[in-house]
């Protein structure tokens, strides 16, 4: 290849990488508010949810439903899934293949559905401050999809940690019961106020990823910027975060998750938020774009300006907790007394 046209090859790959590096970095930004726009929509679900004692399920929303399109009726009822049912057979008669494809996506669709009303029940229950337990669960799902409960449970788990940074996790062996744990060591298991709420979790990892991106400091004007387009306004009650300008300059940063300060000579006076302590003892960059990245659906080394700085702040991290470990030894062993017979037997007066 003649070296001109090579050096253009090479240029225009090179704008490729940049170009889609670049893409790759607004698709971060972008998701870095994402959480608050899925929380609110199962967190207005499970606002009418039925108390434990109901036997009847909670309405299913529109938007849970990956493969509605597939299915000629939208409703979860057990009317409509005989009926579905009963077509079965002479489906399977006459277009085997299809038959059996249908009724695999029919089935997943369930799935799907099912582990949104899961998912709804669970967060029901962590308002109200209540665990729930295995048999709430299979009640829930109802009897006939027993069978897939690992994977209904797997299917709920998953969005909630997207959705607002939790863990599902069983806290009762001795009656299985659920509980849903914050990801970071906020006050109230994620509530950070006392009584009952919705985890704060997803969206203080919002707010550190925003940071993050920004270039490890973000002014106030770009973090509302971002925010906005997400609905969560400052001075206006959120369903789920309360009021988020009072949360972040008021909670959060008494909390030491995040810094609050005023940018140097800035008249009129301009404000900017950085980590706090807190945050950055309790999760790291990495962390925070392995968070991204999930609800993203693509990897963290995607990003690749970010995903370097990450591994190096990872790489510092590593090399001061094995300084702290070699201090620690040598404190130990430095002051730590000879051993001698009469110093072990003998006692001290006081």
């Amino acid at each position: 290849m003649p070296r001109g046209q090579k050096s253009k090859t090479h240029a225009r790959q090179k704008r490729h990488r940049a170009r889609g590096e670049t893409r790759a970095y607004e698709d971060a930004q972008e998701t870095a508010d994402e959480t608050s726009e899925t929380a609110e929509e199962y967190s207005a679900a499970s606002q009418s949810q039925p108390g434990p004692e109901s036997s009847s399920p909670p309405e299913e929303p529109q938007k849970a439903t990956p493969t509605a399109t597939l299915i000629l009726s939208s409703s979860s009822s057990e009317s409509d899934e005989s009926s579905d049912e009963e077509s079965e057979p002479s489906m399977q008669k006459e277009y085997p293949y299809e038959a059996n494809l249908t009724t695999t996506v029919l089935h997943q669709d369930m799935i799907a559905r099912r582990s949104v009303i899961l998912l709804q029940h669970l967060l029901y229950n962590y308002n109200l401050k209540q665990l729930t337990t295995k048999e709430e669960m299979l009640k829930v799902i109802t009897k006939k999809y027993e069978d897939d409960f690992p994977e209904i449970l797997r299917k709920a788990s998953e969005k909630l940690e997207d959705a607002f940074a939790v863990e599902v996790r069983e806290v009762n062996s001795s009656q299985p019961s659920y509980n849903l744990i914050s990801k970071l060591k906020l006050p109230n298991n994620g509530r950070i106020r006392a009584g009952k709420g919705l985890p704060k979790t997803g969206f203080l990892m919002s707010v550190l990823g925003i940071i993050f991106i920004q270039g490890n400091c973000a002014s106030e004007e770009e973090i509302w910027k971002i925010l906005k387009k997400k609905k969560i306004y400052p001075g206006k009650k959120h369903r789920i975060f309360g009021e988020p300008r009072k949360l972040m300059t008021q909670y959060l940063v008494k909390l030491k998750y995040l810094e609050y300060r005023q940018v140097a000579n800035s008249d009129p006076p301009c404000y900017e938020f950085l980590w706090g302590p807190q945050a950055h003892a309790e999760t790291s960059k990495m962390k925070i774009l392995e968070y991204l990245a999930k609800i993203n659906k693509t990897t963290p080394s995607a990003i690749s300006t970010l995903y370097q700085e990450a591994l190096k702040d990872e790489q510092e991290r590593a090399k001061a907790r094995d300084e702290d470990n070699t201090d620690t030894t040598d404190q130990s062993t430095e002051g730590s007394p000879e051993k001698s017979p009469a110093a072990s037997s003998t006692p001290v007066d006081t």
